[in-house]
């Protein structure tokens, strides 16, 4: 084989060894994942709480003043 061949076949080699594009890849799906989550219980928490000031504004409305 010529020495091109050869060259090339070590550098495809030492690419298919490296893992530094794969552990950036992982982080990157590791944070994604994350910041679903956090939306997700953020959005879940705010129609809660949506509930309770809404529940709060009608008992106060429905109050009446003692005279």
């Amino acid at each position: 084989m010529s020495i091109k061949v050869v060259t090339m076949m070590e550098k495809l080699r030492s690419f298919i060894k490296r893992e530094d594009g794969a552990s950036a890849i992982e982080y990157a799906l590791i944070a994604g994942l994350i910041a679903v989550v956090i939306i997700g219980g953020a959005q879940a928490i705010g129609l809660e709480l949506s509930d309770i000031f809404k529940t709060i504004k009608e008992t106060l409305s429905d109050a009446r003043p003692s005279p």
